[in-house]
């Protein structure tokens, strides 16, 4: 959600923010803007409204150059997506600011300003602080001195890239709920809200923590605490490449993650696994004494990885026997929740900087304290640095917004906690041993999907038409059904909602006729029976069904309106990993066939980072 990219050096930065904003488009945005500090020490500033194409194509026209500068990204919250909101926003033509998260008591700012004279033309949360940086830099003279008053002003999230005519080599930097990292060069330093949008100039990186500040200069870098006090911030060495964030032929990112996904299975198992035991150091130092005292275990997660902690729900109670809940974390944190010492907190997130998600972990331990394990993505984000216990699920960079390998990988995680509780209480190791035995077939079993993709696009043909769809599952493919539904609606803007299917005959029924399709999954989970009677339902009524089944089910007698699409076979336990790549596939296609911006759907943004 909105991206940010700076750099103070000592050549033109502009290219530089340029394809920095380029690396950011995945996360959602709807304008983007760039503001430098030229040779005659002026501000110059470019924004326009739609793609970062568009900026460039002004920029071409208008070239700017600069030595220092800021760039953006917006994702609309506060006013409408036009030019005079984008970022950065300038005051007096002396201080320029990007700004990542909300500032909430941006009215009373906005009126207090008002009337000191400041003048706004944006209806933007973010102009505030601008002007209140402006403010404290009449007063005390000094950019950090501006910035650290500033801040102390505003209720909210933030993180903030501010550059200043009257320090032009010199750019200070802010977090508060909202990520920012910052990029170490040879006489040169950068910052962005994503370490992938720096790839291509550095491989080092600092990531600034919940409250920090940074000074930052082409040959000195400072960083102070919420405290004022000076602080050594590690520099850490991405493993990524830069051609990990590119397309590699494909033709979106999207396809390309989906196909990616035998090798994450692969990734995420890599030597964490040993005779069908994992290893508890997977979990981090100290994994086994904390794990050895769990009795209960709370999912909170937001969207794609809330769906994963459904699935894992049915596996702790199935499999290990454990008492679970799962909620959606903007839910879950303006409860009152009941948690026994005994729980583990369990978080999902693929950054790792999920607004919702890290506040409601936050809460927990602020109010009960107890025991965390994160599941992420991304090792140096903040909601991994505040949990005791972290699994990473080395999906690697994941630009489409629908998340794909980030979800499959989730639950191959989560099944490696499922196995490692269950071997402390009702699983036997030679049952881990063949469900781990089983884990190891999945890539090959989704290659063989992936090879066969073709039948799936075969299907999207029919949806182009469609406004309206329902997915029907059953058991641990429920969660799955969801998922599918929420897939399709993302990218593809049709309208989709996913039952349980037993409780088609208490509403949903009612929805079904010739024009409403309905999309429904079945393995061999001792369930067949209740879904295929379901079906019947659905196509006495006139419905069309789209079914994704174990190749092994005998689905003949379900007639010509049922149209089956044979999935390999697949233990009942791990289906859900099986059975998400198809509809993934699925909606893609529908999305393609569609014309819409499949890795970059309007409205959404890859990682939430505001309420």
């Amino acid at each position: 959600m909105c991206g940010i990219v700076g750099a103070v050096a000592d050549r033109n930065v502009t290219p530089i923010l340029i394809e920095g904003l380029r690396r950011l488009e995945y996360r959602g945005y709807d304008s983007a803007g760039i503001a430098v500090i030229d040779g005659t020490q002026c501000l110059e500033r470019v924004r326009r409204v739609g793609k970062v194409q568009s900026l460039v194509d002004s920029l071409q026209q208008s070239p700017l150059r600069g030595l220092t500068g800021v760039a953006h990204t917006r994702w609309a919250t506060h006013g409408e997506p036009t030019e005079s909101n984008a970022h950065p926003h300038i005051c007096d033509e002396s201080v320029a600011v990007v700004h990542n998260g909300i500032i909430e008591n941006h009215n009373d700012l906005r009126e207090r300003q008002l009337a000191e004279g400041f003048r706004f033309t944006s209806d933007t949360d973010t102009e505030v602080a601008v002007h209140q940086i402006e403010h404290y830099l009449r007063e005390k003279g000094d950019l950090l001195e501006a910035v650290r008053h500033a801040v102390t002003d505003f209720e909210g999230a933030y993180a903030l890239g501010v550059v200043s005519v009257k320090d032009p080599h010199r750019m200070i930097a802010a977090r508060s709920g909202s990520p920012l990292v910052i990029g170490v060069g040879l006489g040169e330093h950068f910052i962005a809200s994503d370490a992938s949008a720096l790839l291509l100039v550095t491989r080092r990186f600092v990531y600034l923590e919940e409250g920090d500040f940074a000074d930052i200069r082409p040959d000195a870098l400072v960083i102070y605490d919420k405290q004022g006090n000076v602080v050594d911030r590690p520099i850490r060495e991405s493993e990524l490449s830069s051609e990990a964030t590119t397309k590699g032929g494909y033709r979106h990112y999207m396809l390309k993650e989906i196909h990616e996904q035998p090798s994450s299975l692969i990734e995420v198992l890599e030597g964490r696994v040993l005779e069908g035991k994992i290893l508890d150091s997977t979990f981090g130092p100290g994994a086994g004494e904390i794990l050895d005292s769990i009795k209960n275990v709370q999912i909170i997660a937001c969207g794609t990885s809330y769906h994963a902690g459904l699935v894992a729900r049915y596996w702790l109670e199935a499999l290990a026997g454990i008492a679970c809940s799962v909620e959606v974390a903007s839910e879950y944190r303006y409860r009152k929740p009941v948690l026994s010492p005994d729980t583990l907190v369990v978080t999902i997130s693929q950054s790792g900087e999920t607004a919702d998600t890290l506040a409601a972990l936050r809460g927990i331990k602020q109010a009960i304290g107890g025991s965390s394990l994160a599941i992420c993505n991304v090792p140096e984000s903040s909601l991994v640095r505040e949990s005791e216990l972290n699994l990473m699920t080395r999906a690697g960079p994941e630009i489409g917004v629908a998340s794909t390998k980030a979800f499959t990988t989730q639950l191959i995680a989560l099944f490696m906690l499922v196995v490692t509780l269950g071997l402390r209480r009702q699983l036997s190791p030679e049952k881990a041993q063949a469900l781990m035995h089983h884990v190891v077939e999945l890539p090959g079993l989704i290659g063989r999907i992936l090879a066969d993709a073709d039948r799936i696009s075969a299907w999207a043909d029919v949806f182009t038409e469609r406004s309206n769809a329902i997915f029907l599952g059953r058991g641990l493919l429920y969660p799955i059904a969801l998922e599918g539904a929420l897939k399709l609606k993302e990218i593809s803007y049709i309208h989709a909602d996913a039952y349980p299917a037993g409780e088609l005959k208490h509403g949903p029924i009612a929805l079904i006729d010739p024009e409403m399709p309905t999309i429904a999954l079945a393995c061999q989970d001792g369930q067949e029976g209740k879904i295929k009677s379901n079906l019947r339902e659905v196509l006495a009524r006139g419905g069309e069904v789209y079914l994704f089944a174990d190749e092994r089910l005998d689905l003949a007698d379900l007639g010509e309106h049922c149209h089956v699409m044979p999935l390999p076979a697949v233990e009942a336990e791990l289906a859900p990993v099986l059975y998400a790549v198809p509809l993934q596939l699925f909606a893609y296609f529908v999305a393609v066939q569609k014309g819409t911006d499949v890795d970059q759907p309007r409205n959404l943004a890859k990682s939430v980072t505001v309420e």
